[in-house]
């Protein structure tokens, strides 16, 4: 049983570099900054007392075996040994990637000068792209703010901005980025309708360009722990799902309907206001309530009604 005298913990749905729920937590706290490293004139000069130093290792053995002298042999051998280590500080580097060092699991720093750079030797280097990606999520079925299903993916668009957080903040900063963009539009789509939205409020479908700004907003806050930057997120696809499509289908023609409707019945007052005015004011005719009645009533059927009106010759009076 809690002990009812802590106090309550944040809201998980904050800000996602909060306080952890249930435990203490632990993170890696970790910035990327600049590893020591020299551009490809250094690098030169470092390959060439790499082959400096195996010349002289051999020049050196090979004495020692004509002079009989070991000392100069060991020598030999040990500058051959140190030799094998200096080309591990050596390395490539193609634009639009950075190089993460560590020297015995110590992070030294980050590289981003591209081309051929020179290093500490003995040092791991891992290849960070910080090239700006895209992916689409996986179409979800989430219930949108009126608990009706639907289909929704967007297509996130993404770069590595921390090298440092993005290799040693997560296990995997790739995997994280889209586990991450699918549980906030997830929540997106959960609190918006799909459509009919009241006033004040926003629609999935007529307010596309705000809800994705409201995704990117939110895969950018829970992201940023990895390192990881959102450029941009787009809706790539929406619909009721398969079950009620149908349904919401006959709602919509249903509201098309009712609405081309209201037009029609609004023209028609207007034209029968219009002819009945027209009378009176030329004079044409003198109608008392039941023949206005009457009138009001003909015109209406004919302007409204779907089908083609047949007339009808009264030979007698209105009241015979």
């Amino acid at each position: 049983m809690p002990d009812p005298t802590t106090p309550p913990q944040d809201s998980v749905g904050g800000d996602p570099s909060g306080r952890p729920v249930g435990h203490a937590g632990a993170r890696v706290e970790v910035v990327e900054r600049p590893a020591p490293s020299g551009g490809t004139a250094v690098a030169l000069l470092v390959l060439l007392a790499f082959f400096g130093l195996i010349a002289l290792g051999i020049v050196l053995i090979a004495l020692a075996d004509a002079d009989d002298a070991p000392g100069l042999g060991a020598l030999g051998v040990l500058l051959l040994v140190v030799s094998l280590f200096v080309p591990s500080g050596v390395t490539v580097i193609s634009p639009g990637q950075t190089k993460v060092v560590q020297l015995f699991g110590r992070y030294l720093g980050t590289i981003r000068r591209t081309g051929l750079v020179a290093t500490v030797p003995l040092t791991t280097k891992k290849k960070v792209s910080v090239r700006v990606r895209n992916f689409e999520t996986s179409e979800l079925k989430v219930n949108d703010a009126d608990g009706n299903p639907v289909n929704i993916a967007c297509i996130v668009v993404w770069q590595v901005t921390d090298t440092a957080r993005a290799t040693f903040a997560v296990e995997d900063y790739e995997g994280f980025v889209k586990v991450q963009s699918e549980s906030a539009l997830r929540h997106v789509a959960m609190s918006h309708p799909y459509d009919d939205a009241d006033a004040g409020e926003r629609s999935l479908r007529g307010a596309t360009d705000l809800v994705s700004g409201e995704i990117a907003s939110e895969v950018a806050a829970r992201v940023v722990i990895a390192g990881v930057e959102v450029i941009e997120a787009r809706i790539s696809n929406l619909a009721y799902a398969p079950e009620i499509a149908q349904a919401m289908l006959q709602r919509q023609q249903a509201g098309a309907i009712i609405a081309a409707r209201e037009r029609i019945v609004e023209g028609a007052v207007s034209m029968v206001e219009d002819a009945l005015g027209r009378l009176e004011r030329d004079g044409i005719v003198s109608l008392d309530d039941e023949r206005r009645a009457a009138m009001v009533s003909n015109l209406l059927v004919v302007l409204c009604g779907e089908s083609r009106a047949t007339p009808v010759v009264n030979a007698g009076t209105l009241y015979s």
